[in-house]
Order: C-alpha cells, then structure tokens, then sequence
C-alpha cells in the first residue's frame, strides 16, 4: 500500500509549468479574446470595448453607447469568441488525450467517430427542416451515439483492445458518412442543401448569447474535469502494469477519459459544424514545447488551442469580403504546418 501510495504521491508532485509560463499562457488568451472584440465590419475604439463591458458588468455607470455598437459586441462578438476559445480548447484537450489514451500520436478528436456521426445528426435535423437549436442537439446525440455503437462493436467482437475500439470507431465513421452523402442526395439542392454543405465546413458566424447557455457548460466542465484528472493521465502512460501496479483500474479510467473527450468534442462539432485538425496540431505542438508530462500539457494545449481557433476565426472573417468557413481555413493551415512539425520531430521520439 504504501509503495502504491508513494508512487502515486511522486506523479501528483512532478514540477509544473513555471510562473513564467503560466502568466504567458494567461495573457495571451486574454490579448487575443480582446482583440476579437475589434474584428468586425462595425468598427469600435478600444474606449468604446472597455466602457461597454464596463457599463455591463456595473462598473461604470452614466454611459450610453449606440444601440448598433452594443448589439456588435455584447450580443455577437463576444458571445462567438467565448465559443470559438472553449470549441479550440476542447478539441485541442480532447485530442492531446486521446493520442495518450491510444498511444498513438495520429489519433485526434474525431478517432472514434464523433464529427460525423454528430454531421448525420446535423444533416438530417437541417433536412427536416429543425430549427437551429434542435440542429445542434441532434448533431450531439448522433456524436456520442457514434462512440456508443463503437463500444458496442468491441463487445461483439469480444475484443477491449484499444486498436479494436480505433477500427470501430473508422467503421463508425464510414457508415455515417455515408449517410451523410444520402442527406446531401436527398436534399433540396437550391434551400437544404447549402445549409448542410456550410454546416459541414464549420463556421462561428451564427453563434449568439442565447448559445452560450448550453455551449459553456458542454464544453467546460468535461475540459475541467480532465483538467483535473492530468496527473492520473500520467499514471496511465505509465503503461499498464505499471498504472495497475499503483492502483489503476486502466480500462474504467480509460472508458472515462473517452466519455469526456466524447462530450466535449461532440459539443464542440454541435455548435460549430465540422473543425478539423485543432486536435491533430496543437497537441504535437504543445507537446514539443513541454514534453508529454500532461501536468504541462493539458494547460498547454488548453491555452494554445483557444488562442488558435480565435486566430483563425478572426482570419476566417478578415481574409476577404465574405466569411470563409473556419473548417477550410484550419484544414489548410493545419495540414501544411503538421507536416512542418514532423520534420522538427513530433514529441513522442
């Protein structure tokens, strides 16, 4: 007992990141969350932003500022860069534990299926005709139903190994993908069809107020939690006798630690469509910087993967007359740039 108890002492107590780092990773999220409030076709001063919020928050009292100027900022900037950070911070946590989970450092978010079972769930509320908030909550069911029938394979095959689970989540995938095309075959080409094809690309140009209600709290607390389970994580790249050896019940810890990057990444894929490779790059990017420690790296990745979703969401608004869809945007950049990264070397050698 007390070897175990040591042991697990020792990993809780590795040195984390320094105050340095940590102040860095603070500032620049907020820098990048503040500079989002200026991006846009209305244009505002750095006055304007600061006596806005402070008006709201009762700090300041007295003031009153253009009803279109409110609107821009309190109802729409700010509501979207609040999503597009937690969307970047969870699909970049989700995917730094999934590549620990399965050992394997191609594996990302959307390993077991999620974005396009979450894409059927999409399709077939926008070809019914739903309303947006029953869009996004048929994308979320049909996301974890996806892991849920992945789970299920395994069983049927009588085989929990992890590679099993990643060929059933590309079963998953393919089926559902499929039915997706059916959607786009069966939708009206001139109405449904380009709701379908531009929810599939991803974008934040619809986000409000009204979705901050259910987007915080679908994609905080799962990233909180892992958060807080990091030094367990460690345990677990461990290997798994060393993790049993401590403890461990690997394969419930490691049935948890799916169901969250699940949740997260599902609600993620609900309010913003399809963003790809968020949580294939920054996880590798992060991970040269830091090591593979998740003490470090969960921090990390949830600061890098904020700041680098708002990037290219502001990017995706200011590139050219009309919004590009961010999905394009992080599929074009991300695809590049990973292949820079494994030439510098990946993190995992």
């Amino acid at each position: 007992m007390s070897i175990k108890n040591n042991g697990i002492k020792n990993i809780r107590n590795e040195n984390s990141l320094s105050t340095p780092i940590k102040i860095i990773l603070i500032l620049v999220p907020l820098a990048a969350l503040f500079a989002t409030l200026f991006v846009g076709r209305y244009s505002a001063s750095v006055s304007d932003v600061i006596t806005l919020i402070g008006s709201k928050l009762g700090l300041i009292s007295g003031v009153e500022l253009p009803a279109a100027l409110e609107s821009a900022i309190w109802n729409v900037r700010i509501p979207r860069a609040i999503v597009a950070f937690l969307s970047g911070t969870s699909l970049a946590v989700a995917g730094a534990v999934f590549q620990g989970v399965f050992r394997n450092p191609l594996v990302s978010d959307h390993v077991l299926g999620v974005s396009n079972g979450a894409s059927f769930g999409a399709a077939l509320a926008l070809l019914i005709g739903l309303p947006m908030a029953v869009v996004q909550t048929s994308a979320f069911i049909f996301g974890i139903l996806a892991v849920v029938i992945a789970f299920w394979l395994i069983r049927v095959y009588k085989n929990n190994s992890m590679l099993t689970l990643v060929l059933s989540g590309i079963i998953i995938s393919g089926f559902f993908s499929a039915m997706v095309s059916l959607m786009k075959t069966m939708a009206d080409p001139l109405d449904k069809m380009p709701a379908i094809v531009f929810w599939l690309m991803g974008s934040f140009a619809k986000i409000s107020s009204k979705d901050l209600i259910y987007a915080i709290p679908a994609m905080l607390i799962p990233v909180g939690v892992l958060f807080t389970l990091r030094w367990k994580i460690n345990v677990l790249a461990t290997g798994d006798e060393s993790a049993k050896a401590l403890g461990m019940n690997t394969n419930a810890f490691r049935r948890v630690l799916i169901l969250l990057c699940t949740f997260a990444t599902a609600a993620t894929v609900a309010i913003s469509g399809v963003v790809g490779w968020v949580g294939l790059v920054i996880p590798h990017i992060s991970r040269i910087l830091v090591g593979p420690d998740y003490k470090k790296l969960i921090p990390v990745c949830i600061s890098m993967g904020g700041t680098y979703l708002l990037l290219m969401d502001n990017a995706a608004r200011m590139i050219t007359t009309y919004e590009i869809p961010i999905g394009i945007l992080t599929a074009a950049i991300g695809a590049p740039l990973f292949a820079f990264l494994l030439r510098k070397g990946s993190g995992w050698e």
